[in-house]
């Protein structure tokens, strides 16, 4: 039986890294935009205080690689020798059963470098190579002059690995999907849309910004999670195949059967397919049962393993006064990013009758960029007396944020595609109730659809503005708060 040569191998690490030769990393990479996040990840790369292998995970799609090609030309940039650079796409056939340490022995000698040398190492989907963590950590004791990067789309399992092998030697960086900040940035339109005023809120550079706003956010919402949808005619065209079947599909039917060793995919499946239809709403083990037919046991491993994945997130519920629950009977849950239920369903408009949950999915997901995302919850209740317009027995407001460590309630948001409250704020009886009965609440929100206003009920100031520029706001602050203490 034929075997690959050790020169085949060097030939093919030669043809991933043609900056040892050309000195630049290929434009089909350094032409994309970088994402938001670059710097931060780039940053640790290039520190030296602590010596960690830098661990680069995320979903499936959200660029990892071409950051890491990035990161590569940021190196070059810097004036790091680009021979002194190695890139190993570890699922190549041709590296099949290599050993990490066998690439480093081929490229110092291919490079005529060494362990006394600076050099820079970079493993893309490491995940394909068994007990990576380990091989990795080994490495990290080994060659304190190489700093070594890992990358790899089974975010859960990379995490799990990395979290019992790699304590004290991996650094974890989690790359999400798409910032809704990050969308406009990539599509070019973010400077001809939004501004900052001179008490350092965003706001729309204009009063006809708004449409323009709406229809990127509806497009965001569609498939503006990925950069490759965002980017690519193809890709953007049938956002149904290229989200559904290379993100979704493999993660729930070959990352985490294979993490978990779940034998039932389908009941995997319908399960998260009945989660994506309800992204955005209350729920229960009971009712995510009765709609599945998957039993209760079995449904809190598979929410942990989709959260893992990153495909899902969930809230905690509180109460009219901020207090937690002893028992979490109920909770909601929101897809990470909500382009995937467009693709697993239909594509949406302005108008269509799911905006309000996807308004949602997408201001939430912007908050899973964010360090403060655990300070939130939900709260919901039962009300005091019903009215005719509101038969049901419950209030509840979509959005609440508390002091870490209390249950003292500080910032309360209620998310609507709607500008009717601007004219009839009182309508929003569950937010309103809610800071009655906290008086410590700072800050008041409600988004609409396209409007702006300051309304006031009794001594209660709400402040409402665009659910698109909300969702801009957050997903801004993040990033800036991010790059502030990295």
């Amino acid at each position: 039986m034929l075997e690959i040569t050790q020169e085949e191998v060097v030939g093919s690490l030669a043809a991933e890294n043609p900056w040892w030769d050309e000195g630049k990393a290929e434009d089909r990479y350094t032409r994309l935009p970088r994402r938001g996040y670059f710097r931060m990840f780039f940053e640790l790369i290039v520190q030296t205080a602590l010596n960690r292998a830098v661990v680069l995970m995320g979903p499936r799609r959200v660029g990892k690689t071409v950051m890491m090609q990035h990161a590569v030309q940021g190196l070059i940039d810097r004036g790091v020798p680009a021979r002194s650079i190695l890139y190993v796409s570890i699922d190549a056939p041709t590296y099949t059963g290599m050993h990490l340490e066998k690439f480093l022995h081929l490229f110092f000698e291919r490079n005529g470098v060494g362990r006394a040398d600076e050099t820079y190492v970079l493993f893309d989907e490491v995940q394909y190579l068994k007990d990576w963590q380990v091989h990795l950590k080994s490495l990290v004791d080994r060659y304190p002059n190489t700093r070594f990067v890992a990358s790899g789309s089974a975010a859960a399992a990379l995490k799990r690995a990395s979290n019992e092998s790699g304590a004290g030697r991996f650094t974890d960086f989690l790359l999400p999907p798409l910032t809704f900040v990050e969308y406009l940035n990539f599509i070019g339109v973010e400077n001809e849309l939004i501004t900052q005023n001179y008490d350092g809120e965003y706001e729309l550079r204009t009063s006809g910004s708004i449409e323009l706003l709406n229809a990127e956010f509806v497009n965001y919402i569609n498939y503006g999670g990925y950069p490759e949808a965002v980017l690519s005619d193809v890709a953007r065209g049938n956002p149904s195949r290229f989200i559904k079947s290379d993100i979704i599909d493999k993660v729930l039917l070959r990352d985490l059967p294979s993490l978990y060793g779940i034998s039932d995919i389908q009941e995997l499946n319908k399960l998260f397919t009945s989660v994506a239809y309800n992204t955005g709403n209350a729920v229960s083990l009971e009712k995510l049962s009765q709609s599945s037919g998957v039993s209760k046991p079995t449904i809190s491993r598979y929410l942990d393993y989709l959260e893992a994945a990153f495909l899902i997130t969930r809230l905690r519920r509180i109460d009219e006064k901020g207090g937690t629950f002893a028992r979490e009977r109920e909770f909601k849950v929101y897809l990470t990013n909500p382009s995937m239920r467009a693709a697993l369903f239909q594509p949406v408009t302005a108008d269509s009758e799911i905006m309000g949950q996807l308004v949602e999915t997408a201001i939430v997901g912007q908050w899973l960029h964010s360090p403060f995302f655990n300070e939130l919850a939900y709260a919901r209740w039962k009300r005091s007396k019903r009215s005719k317009e509101h038969q049901d027995s419950y209030c509840e407001v979509d959005l609440v944020r508390w002091i870490d460590g209390s249950n003292r309630p500080f910032e309360c948001t209620e998310i609507k595609w709607s500008d009717r409250f601007v004219e009839r704020p009182e309508q929003l009886e569950g937010l309103l109730e809610f800071c009655r009965k906290n008086s410590v609440i700072l800050k008041i929100e409600a988004t609409t659809r396209s409007r702006s206003a300051i309304t006031s009920v009794s001594d209660i100031t709400i402040q409402q503005m665009p659910s698109a520029l909300k969702c801009y706001t957050i997903g801004r602050e993040a990033l800036d708060f991010r790059e502030l203490i990295s």
